[in-house]
């Protein structure tokens, strides 16, 4: 059985070999998104390195046994930035690395969304905005009624966090004390249409967190140590659900992708995936 172990390796050269597997995983999203003419790279680039330190050492998960009763669970709410999970289960060996190329193709595994009933690995089917973390307070609730130990980890987006259901979930995950739930703001600050702050502002998004009664905990989505730490932080809370808000850059890692709000679900062209690729490799 492969499951991950959060005590198995030594800090330096556990940062570096999961700084290496988001660097991976950039490489499949651009590629993946290039073949396919099609997809969402900005929001998936940002959360490379969160989902890299979920599936490369937090979560307890057996890629043979998808199924698991005692597996850690993660829901992606903005199912459009399914391109990071699919290469986070394509490395952690849920399927081949080169199915990735089969991205939104017809009769493929991995759509444009996630779907549970298809890709091994996936735990819900999203891409409606605002209810991924609704089902993932159901996934909490089961494992406290079931006295199961696993945890439930749910990433949203910041122009997600626009919807009502994302509060009405946290309202829901408060009021039941889930403990076991750790959700996850991909606080990159753009959406489709533009800054979140002009589109329809969210801030202060801390305070909001707090307000809904759950621990909130501050950090860069991209720092390895601030990551594992606010994981690690998370699993001894009691009484009430952790929100994680990562501040992160839209496009990390691909100069011409970083912070600019074209690159939300826009393909790029062979000739930018070439040079895409090529600065992730010198990175």
């Amino acid at each position: 059985m492969t499951v991950n172990s959060p005590t198995s390796a030594n800090r330096t050269e556990l940062i570096n070999g999961l700084r290496q597997m988001a660097r991976e995983m950039r490489k499949d999203i651009v590629r993946m998104i290039g073949a396919a003419k099609s997809g969402h790279p900005g929001g998936s680039l940002s959360a490379a390195d969160i989902l890299a330190a979920l599936y490369g050492h937090v979560m307890r998960h057996d890629p043979q046994n998808p199924s698991w009763s005692e597996r850690d669970r993660f829901v992606l709410s903005k199912g459009h930035a399914c391109p990071v999970l699919y290469a986070a289960l394509a490395e952690s060996g849920y399927f081949p690395k080169d199915e990735l190329m089969t991205f939104r193709k017809i009769n493929s595994r991995i759509q444009g969304h996630p779907d549970m009933k298809k890709t091994p690995g996936v735990e819900f089917s999203t891409g409606s905005l605002g209810q991924g973390l609704g089902a993932a307070n159901g996934m909490a609730i089961a494992g406290k009624l079931d006295k199961k130990g696993y945890r439930v980890f749910a990433m949203i987006g910041d122009g997600e966090s626009q919807e009502g259901g994302i509060w009405e979930a946290s309202m829901a995950a408060a009021h039941y004390k889930l403990d076991n739930l750790t959700a996850i703001l991909d606080n990159n600050g753009l959406q489709i249409d533009g800054p979140n702050a002009e589109v329809m502002g969210v801030a202060p998004v801390a305070d909001k967190w707090r307000a809904f009664g759950w621990n909130v905990i501050e950090i860069d989505g991209h720092d390895y140590d601030q990551i594992l730490n606010a994981l690690s932080a998370s699993s001894v809370v009691t009484g009430k659900p952790t929100m994680i808000i990562a501040r992160t850059t839209k496009g990390k890692g691909v100069s011409f992708m970083e912070n600019a709000v074209d690159w939300h679900g826009k393909a790029p062209k062979p000739e930018e995936v070439e040079q895409a690729i090529a600065e992730l490799d010198a990175a």
